[in-house]
């Protein structure tokens, strides 16, 4: 029923069952608190026609999700309702792992944070729920306790969930967590989802041996979308060499953080992806959707605390069908079809942008290109076949390039927006 999944023996992506692994996750934090089962059985189905195969699943109430109906907690309630972290509320994890259940009888990979930021001292988020903090020496419990009720769904662990590091006590949290998840289940991937715009983790936990990947989070504020290259950049020439992945580009819909007016479209979701998949991130890639992340239903409260100030999200069912999804399963159709997992970023652009990405293996070299424009590339191509594919459209279409000199210019496509030039080794 379960699928195992392992970093490949070149530490760049990602492997199921011995074979090349494209991660292709959606983000789904509060499912567990928010989605009822007949609604969660509406969403995988979906989501599995589209060929997602990881979800990222918040083991704990997610801070900022939406209103529910279900009034299911991790933990029993104290008189002042806040949490007894004492006291695991075993319902609810029976329901959780029901879920799984049903998750993994459609073939997904469920990737389950144990400790988002708000639940840790000092983090940014730490003003969200002030006074109940879990304190430091029901950690191990509460991990154990998860790790040994869902490690027979054989998932990979996010430690921690959006947080930064900024004492020594935040570090030590997370240390324990990843200490005792890796001392039960060593074979189980590990990582930390980390802040928006973040590039470093402490040392301690970055040279610790059950550390298997490293995820960034390019994030939703509209001034550093660039980060999505970036930092996958970043995390590609670490001296520890690991898969590195995207794990929170910015969602389809999802207005500007921090109140600033707009919405991400399909479109800005699908450049952010192939930027860090192409800049260092090629082990794969996570979507979001305005609506899911929360489990938002229409005539309900979101932002019951308030945050980073996003707009309102859509139902949930709206959300679950936005376009660029099927974007992003374009990706994983092209990056499978043309044996691209795992591909090295390559610095063979000469126009004077970042945003024109490339990257390259034994046998085949990729081009992202988000705005029209003839490409000059550092490299004499004419051993290779291209093709320019429209990302809009998912139109396949021959391509014009001439080389000189040893370099080479990609003519002009014909197109109206963003496409991937894809050129074989004949």
């Amino acid at each position: 029923m379960s699928v195992k999944v392992s970093v490949a023996g070149h530490e760049r992506a990602f492997e199921l069952n011995g074979k090349p692994l494209f991660y292709l996750a959606d983000t789904v934090w509060s499912a567990f608190t928010n989605a009822s089962l007949e609604e969660w059985a509406e969403y995988l189905d979906y989501r599995k026609l589209q060929g997602f195969n990881v979800l990222q699943i918040n083991i704990l109430r997610q801070w900022d999700a939406s209103e529910s109906d279900l009034r299911m907690e991790p933990f029993l309630l104290q008189e002042d309702g806040s949490y007894d972290y004492r006291q695991l509320n075993v319902e609810y994890f029976d329901r959780a792992e029901q879920m799984l259940g049903m998750a993994l009888e459609r073939g997904f990979i469920p990737a389950l944070v144990l400790l988002w930021c708000n639940y840790v001292p000092d983090t940014w988020a730490g003003m969200f729920q002030e006074g109940n903090k879990m304190p430091f020496d029901c950690v191990e419990a509460y991990v154990r306790y998860a790790v040994e009720r869902f490690s027979k769904y054989n998932p990979i662990y996010l430690v921690s969930g959006d947080t930064d590091f900024p004492s020594e006590q935040a570090i030590a949290y997370y240390t324990k967590a990843l200490e005792v998840v890796h001392a039960l289940s060593p074979n189980s991937l590990k990582t930390l989802h980390i802040r928006g715009r973040l590039r470093e983790i402490p040392d301690t936990l970055e040279q610790h041996d059950g550390l298997d990947f490293y995820m960034y989070q390019s994030g939703h504020n509209s001034e550093f979308q660039a980060t999505a290259y970036e930092i996958a950049e970043n995390f590609y020439t670490r001296p520890r060499t690991r898969p590195v992945i995207n794990g929170e580009p910015c969602y389809e819909q999802i207005s500007y953080s921090r109140n600033v007016y707009g919405r991400y479209s399909a479109f800005d979701a699908r450049k952010a992806a192939w930027q860090s998949l192409l800049a260092g991130g090629g082990a794969g890639i996570t979507y979001g959707a305005h609506g899911i992340w929360s489990w938002h239903k229409q005539g309900k409260k979101f932002g019951i605390v308030e945050g980073e100030g996003f707009d309102a999200p859509y139902d949930w069912r709206e959300a679950v069908r936005f376009e660029g999804a099927w974007d992003y399963s374009f990706i994983k159709y092209v990056f499978e079809s043309y044996n691209l997992i795992g591909i090295s970023p390559a610095n063979i652009v000469l126009n004077e942008t970042p945003e024109i990405r490339a990257a390259a293996n034994d046998t085949t070299i990729v081009l992202y290109i988000p705005v029209n424009t003839k490409v000059r590339l550092n490299l004499d191509v004419q051993d290779y076949s291209f093709t320019t594919i429209d990302l809009t459209a998912r139109r396949f279409a021959c391509t014009e390039i001439t080389t000189h000199d040893g370099k080479s210019v990609i003519a002009m496509h014909r197109f109206e927006k963003d496409v991937v030039v894809i050129g074989k080794r004949k």
